[in-house]
């Protein structure tokens, strides 16, 4: 029985190849995993999965770009995580990102008391939905800053804005998300 590393060079070399059914095991293998990725950059499971089957079409139209050096389900990533951007880049309407200057009143939400030594904590389907419950702005600097850990300089670079808007809608994402935790999913012993 083959290891998972000279399976998975198999498969990526059949998939270099054109095969159908290595495209379908790398497909079957990376799927769970890579959902999950597009699930923090999108609101509803539909849109995740639209662009986890646009990020599957690049990654077998482009898969000679993958040079071997690294993993290849880093490589994977890498390019779903480009498609949720491009996702994003495509709707300005929805993607809005609110610089310094601009007024948060019509997308705050209400600070919840809590004591501070309360301590609470989340199941990850609590913070991923309450996560999809950020704006688009928000919850695109949040997943590369939190989960791609990408510098501020990076993130304005990809998208476009400022270091000062990276840091300032960061700011803002991690503020709203403790905000909607605590409001929605806040357990009480009383």
């Amino acid at each position: 029985m083959a290891d998972g590393n000279t399976l998975l060079e198999g498969l990526v070399e059949g998939c270099r190849k054109g095969d159908r059914r290595s495209q379908m095991r790398v497909y079957e293998l990376l799927f769970g995993k890579m959902k999950v990725v597009c699930l923090r950059y999108t609101k509803n499971n539909d849109q995740a999965e639209d662009m986890l089957q646009e990020g599957f079409i690049k990654v077998f139209t482009g898969i000679e770009k993958f040079s071997g050096n690294g993993s290849f389900e880093g490589w994977v990533r890498r390019i779903m995580v480009n498609t949720a951007i491009d996702h994003f880049r495509k709707q300005k309407n929805d993607f809005i990102l609110l610089g310094e200057d601009r007024s948060l009143e019509d997308f705050a939400i209400a600070d919840v008391d809590v004591e501070e030594d309360d301590e609470v904590s989340y199941t990850p389907e609590e913070i991923t939905e309450a996560m999809q419950k950020l704006t688009p702005a928000y919850r695109t600097i949040f997943n590369l800053y939190v989960f791609e850990q990408l510098s501020h300089k990076e993130i304005a670079a990809q998208l476009g804005i400022s270091d000062g808007t990276s840091k300032s809608n960061l700011a803002k994402a991690r503020r709203n998300l403790k905000n909607i935790l605590l409001r929605d999913y806040n357990r009480t012993d009383g």
